[in-house]
């Protein structure tokens, strides 16, 4: 079966998309995004964890629901169904997940300018990629025998399965906090759950469950955003171990970076 859907707009956006994939895959190997543990000052200026995370996400939620309604196959079973698999993720990504941050008060640090605009056009790309493929059905495999395919309950599987381990391992570091005076300390040892077996099982989470994703829509679109989260996380999850290693004397010994009892 050919790659292309034979919509030129679709499919220009989609090799954009591969090329952007690679450029991360690549850059992924020299430097890391300056966030978080490793934000930086040096581009632009910051903003704040809660504002930076809620401004990177809103595109994926909004050019999602533009194109996706847009389409002639919005309320079919099949297209509903991969819809709200859709919504359950960028609901915990793009909205729970920055309104719940426990944030340092009068931190700026996390979120540099350059990371909210790179974020926006891979968020942008990939609710466009998705919302259109889905109501649209340019290839013509979302009838609702799609909804019986071992391809799609394989996927659904191993997707619920990261998403499960994705959104505990949050919430395990967002605890690691008083709500109540979340300055009193920055960074802790995280256990239970995954990290007992890895230092970033949310990274890992996050992989497995775009992994899932990309075997139950069957798309490339799918394949797109598993390569641009790998390129962005998994050299990130390496750097945080290191990290760890270095600013924690007591951190556990037999604790991977990303996969159990392998690396």
């Amino acid at each position: 079966m050919d790659w292309y859907t034979g919509n030129t707009a679709y499919d220009t956006v989609l090799t954009i998309a591969f090329g952007f994939a690679a450029f991360v895959l690549v850059g992924g190997l020299f430097a890391q995004s300056p966030y978080g543990r490793f934000a930086t000052t040096k581009i632009g200026f910051n903003l704040n964890p809660k504002l930076g995370w809620l401004l990177m996400e809103i595109p994926a939620t909004v050019v999602f629901a533009v194109f996706y309604l847009s389409g002639p196959n919005r309320f079919e079973p099949t297209s509903v169904v991969l819809a709200l698999i859709w919504l359950l993720h960028y609901g915990n990504r793009g909205w729970f997940f920055p309104l719940s941050i426990r944030q340092v008060p009068g931190k700026r640090g996390s979120f540099n300018v350059s990371v909210l605009g790179m974020g926006m056009f891979v968020t942008a790309l990939h609710g466009y990629l998705n919302g259109a493929f889905f109501s649209h059905d340019y290839k013509h495999q979302y009838d609702t025998g799609w909804l019986t395919d071992p391809r799609f309950l394989v996927g659904v599987v191993v997707y619920l399965c990261g998403f499960i381990l994705l959104v505990r391992s949050e919430a395990i570091v967002r605890n690691l906090r008083d709500k109540d005076n979340p300055g009193a300390t920055e960074y802790r040892i995280p256990y239970g759950f995954g990290f007992r077996f890895v230092t970033s099982p949310a990274y890992l989470g996050e992989l497995i469950a775009w992994a899932g994703f990309a075997l139950l829509t069957w798309s490339l679109a799918g394949v797109v955003i598993l390569l641009i989260t790998a390129g962005n996380l998994v050299p990130r999850a390496f750097a945080t171990h290191r990290w760890y290693r270095e600013k924690f004397a007591d951190y556990p010994t037999d604790r991977k970076a990303l996969i159990p009892f392998v690396m």
